[in-house]
């Protein structure tokens, strides 16, 4: 069913229910409703009178979102989804200049930003502003639905040179999407979803969108804080959560168990034996899906507790996603014989806006890559070996960090690890290693055993250090930029590993 409909059902049918939760303020279905519709209202007030000038083609208005995860996002979003619009979201976390950068490829026609409890709408041809709160509008509109070929969002990506890649994405490809989730996740009515991480971000807001179609409520927060987090999951009676790794393993921490939360979702990387131990412990009645995506491509690939064995194993395909792995020259490979991973699949993105990097979402006919390497296990397993354009070569040897880190994650003391290539004058590269643990102390020897039980010598890190806390991004995943330059400036947050 389409957003719009969805919420505009719910609104009659349970309008008393809670839909969307953050930072203590509540708003039922019908609340939900009428504010976005009030926020349609604004938008037209503020496009009537000029011609767009955005970056999309045609007569649809783009309305960019900067507002991270404010209470009004929910409405925010299903009013710049409304048919006709398209939302972009802006983390508003991201460096200044960076998100100037965005603006100015994107040439929304609204941007949205936080103001206190409220929002501030500007119009970009005209300049004209509007302070809006809820229930402040004097008119209200219909969410509208749109056509399944019209782009209602647009995503950011980080390309090879760090700079955010922009992804369009029609309605179609949500629509299926959210048709087939709900049997395959066991989302329903009474699935109320915790969801602690960015909405700007294509894991967490999609987990909104699920849950609000489901006629369930979704619960958030604006920053992230496991104490916080336990608290709310026992007060409210959470039955899902859908988080990043990093995020479940922080959550973990807590010193009480929860009984009511009965699935996770995660996705984002691979969960270690270390991390589904402590899940047991502290969620023992949750089952666990991981999922393995691409902003660009949608699910690729799923897990359930016995498909994860293998340190590179990521599951099998989503139902209605087609796996096939080629070579080179794109022709596929057999069972066992690593390549580049493509699908065929109708929730793949329209592309990227504007000029790419050379990187990233690649097709071939039917079939969609964004360069990711792997292999298929006769029984359909996928494993992911690399990313695009992330081997490292060392001594004439190719090696693909994320296997080590794979490899050096499934170690019972190692929570997390991260693998990179330094520029060695005499291998090329060198391969390096930052490891998160999960005691206070580990032992090297055992570390080092578990490297020649799994990987051949020339895999092994030449130099490990310790870290006690990765740095993260907002959206949970190491900030490599900040770990590269930590091991640079021998920051005293790294601590030798010998």
């Amino acid at each position: 069913m389409p957003f719009a409909a969805a919420i505009a059902r719910h609104a009659e049918q349970i309008p008393h229910v809670p839909a969307f939760r953050m930072e203590g303020r509540v708003f039922t279905f019908r609340e939900l409703a009428l504010c976005a519709g009030q926020l349609v209202s604004a938008f037209g007030n503020l496009t009537a009178d000029s011609e767009s000038e955005n970056v999309l083609p045609g007569t649809t208005t783009l309305i960019a979102l900067e507002i991270g995860n404010h209470p009004l996002f929910a409405a925010a979003f299903a009013a710049a989804t409304s048919g006709g619009h398209c939302v972009a979201l802006i983390d508003p976390h991201l460096p200044d200049a960076t998100r100037l950068a965005m603006r100015e490829l994107l040439r929304p026609d609204v941007l949205v930003r936080a103001d206190g409890d409220g929002l501030r709408l500007d119009a970009t041809a005209t300049g004209q502003s509007i302070t809006f709160t809820a229930g402040s509008g004097d008119d209200s509109s219909p969410i509208a639905i749109g056509a399944d070929d019209e782009p209602f969002l647009v995503v950011f990506t980080s390309g090879t040179t760090g700079m955010p890649k922009a992804i369009v994405r029609d309605r179609g490809s949500w629509r299926r999407s959210l048709k087939t989730g709900p049997d395959f996740f066991g989302t329903d009515g009474n699935t109320r979803t915790f969801a602690p991480g960015p909405l700007a971000h294509g894991l967490t807001l999609y987990a909104l969108a699920e849950t609000l179609v489901a006629g369930a409520e979704f619960v958030g927060m604006a920053h992230f804080d496991a104490a916080r987090a336990s608290e709310t999951i026992a007060s409210l009676d959470v039955r899902r959560l859908v988080l990043v790794p990093t995020v479940l393993r922080r959550l973990c921490t807590a010193p009480s168990a929860s009984t009511s939360v009965r699935k996770i979702t995660v996705a984002g990387a691979k969960l270690t034996p270390a991390d589904r131990a402590a899940a047991a412990k502290t969620l023992p009645q949750a089952e666990i899906i991981e999922y393995y995506g691409a902003s660009e491509l949608g699910f690729i690939s799923v897990a359930g507790p016995g498909d994860t064995a293998s340190a590179t194993a990521v599951g099998r395909a989503f139902p209605g996603v087609g796996l096939i792995v080629l070579d080179e020259n794109e022709r596929p490979l057999a069972s066992g014989e690593t390549g580049t991973i493509f699908v065929d699949s109708d929730l793949i993105s329209n592309g990227y806006i504007g000029a790419g990097d050379g990187a990233g979402l690649r097709r071939v006919g039917r079939l969609a890559t964004v360069g990711d390497l792997g292999f298929l296990d006769a029984d359909g397993t996928l494993h992911l070996v690399g990313r695009s354009g992330g081997m490292v070569l060392s001594c004439g040897n190719n090696i693909y960090p994320q296997e080590v880190e794979a490899t050096l994650s499934g170690h019972a003391d190692v929570h997390a690890a991260f693998v990179l290539g330094l520029d060695h004058p005499d291998l090329g590269s060198e391969l390096v290693a930052v490891i998160e643990p999960n005691a206070v102390t580990v032992d090297r020897a055992s570390i080092d055993r578990h490297l020649n039980n799994h990987l051949p010598r020339y895999k092994h890190p030449r130099r490990i250090w310790l870290c006690r806390a990765l740095p993260m991004t907002q959206s949970g995943k190491v900030a490599a930029g900040t770990l590269k330059q930590w091991i640079v400036d021998g920051h005293d947050a790294l601590e030798p590993f010998v």
